[in-house]
């Protein structure tokens, strides 16, 4: 027996309302008309010279197909520190709140991997395809609705264009959360009851002082609108397997609260969400996050569905298994070094896709679903009410981010 089916069609609509169209969804191979050939190193340029992003960047170099030669961030030293570590010249490390047009206006790219604040990516990802470059980008694709659409938009732009657009989440490469999951989807935990995520970690380092514009800017992660909250920034890797665990069809609607309660020394981002998902057939999902010091009681990114056979449990960095009788068991595995080998699987990944022409693009339409999943959640906590899937999504409402202060 199948899974409870999920309804399909508000996820149809969202399709066409940002002009992806269903032909999206296949799988198809289309000549890349930019980027390096077979058998010769991809021209990379890095957009983020934060820990993550310099820490990603030696991935790429360590894969062996790359070379990175520009390095971009707004604070020059950062950049100029990234370009040091990679052996480039001062005319390859670029500054200011524009710093990625001026590396790729430069013109010596093939692709680019964006690391940067996630408020920035829409812009940053449009202006990449425009210029025909491969896109590598960091989760959340954005922190608002007309964010996701745009990077919907930059995805089929890039899939017409014969460019590679991937997202970087981990957990989807990783063997046994995609094990487990395909069997759910085949059935082996029978109909969906209900399910439960949380993501539940401590908090955040502090970078130097929070009250000028530009320590705002290094301090971005307890920015509201910079990071898009807790709940987008990071708490997307928890509703990313939600969303998978339920084929990436939406929920139906969302309700539930949050607040800032403990970590209230820094920025204005909540340090806790306590939501309630319901899907097509009655399934709910609750989930939970904290980012504050919980005393050593568990945390973890965790996932739970409770079928009429089974039950499926995932844990990022942990266990991933299926619990139940024989038809439904399956013993899994750890996922301890998820962490890096995803990176390195999407980093291996977006290689071979723009070696062997392959422009599908298969990443960008999960990835805006669950990232406009967790901007329902933060919607709905927001404003205290709750928020069905079909207004969520013909939301206009944008963030705006304050830079006054800050250099171009």
């Amino acid at each position: 027996m199948n899974p409870t089916p999920f309804n399909d069609l508000s996820r149809r609509q969202f399709i066409a309302r940002t002009g992806v169209g269903l032909a999206a969804l296949t799988t198809t191979r289309l000549a890349v008309a930019q980027g390096s050939v077979a058998n010769s190193k991809i021209r990379l340029g890095l957009i983020g010279c934060g820990k993550r992003g310099v820490w990603l960047a030696g991935l790429f170099a360590e894969h062996g197909g790359y070379e990175i030669v520009g390095v971009a961030d707004y604070f020059p030293e950062s950049a100029t520190m990234a370009a040091e570590k990679f052996k480039l010249s001062p005319a390859q490390a670029f500054s200011g709140l524009k710093c990625y047009e001026k590396m790729i206006a430069k013109g010596d790219l093939d692709a680019v991997a964006i690391i940067s604040p996630p408020y920035f990516h829409p812009e940053q990802a449009a202006a990449a395809v425009a210029a025909g470059l491969n896109v590598y980008l960091a989760k959340p694709v954005a922190v608002d609705v007309p964010g996701c659409q745009s990077i919907a938009a930059s995805g089929a732009a890039a899939r017409k264009n014969g460019q590679v657009f991937l997202v970087d989440f981990q957990t989807r490469t990783n063997e046994f959360y995609i094990e487990a999951i395909n069997r759910v989807h085949f059935g082996a935990i029978g109909d969906f009851c209900f399910g439960e995520g949380t993501y539940h970690d401590g908090r955040l380092a502090i970078k130097g002082e929070t009250a000028s514009a530009e320590g705002r800017l290094r301090n971005w992660v307890f920015d509201q609108a910079l990071s898009g909250d807790i709940i987008v920034e990071q708490n997307i890797h928890t509703l990313d397997v939600m969303s998978w665990i339920a084929k990436d069809t939406p929920p139906v609607r969302c309700s539930g609260t949050g607040g800032r309660r403990v970590r209230v020394d820094v920025g204005n981002a909540w340090d806790h969400f306590a939501l309630a998902y319901e899907y097509p057939n009655n399934v709910g999902v609750t989930f939970s996050s904290r980012q504050f010091d919980a005393h050593g009681t568990p945390g973890g990114i965790l996932n739970r569905m409770f079928g009429t056979k089974g039950v499926l449990m995932t844990a990022y960095g942990a266990d991933v298994m299926i619990r139940g009788g024989a038809e439904a068991f399956y013993r899994g595995g750890k996922t301890a070094g998820i962490y890096k080998e995803g990176a390195q699987a999407n980093i291996k990944a977006f290689h071979e896709q723009i070696t062997k022409k392959d422009a599908a693009n298969e990443t960008v339409a999960p990835s805006v679903t669950s990232n406009l999943v967790a901007i329902m959640g933060r919607t709905a906590a927001y404003e205290g009410r709750p928020v069905t899937w079909a207004e969520h999504i013909a939301s206009k409402k944008k963030v705006q981010a304050d830079l006054t202060g800050l250099k171009t």
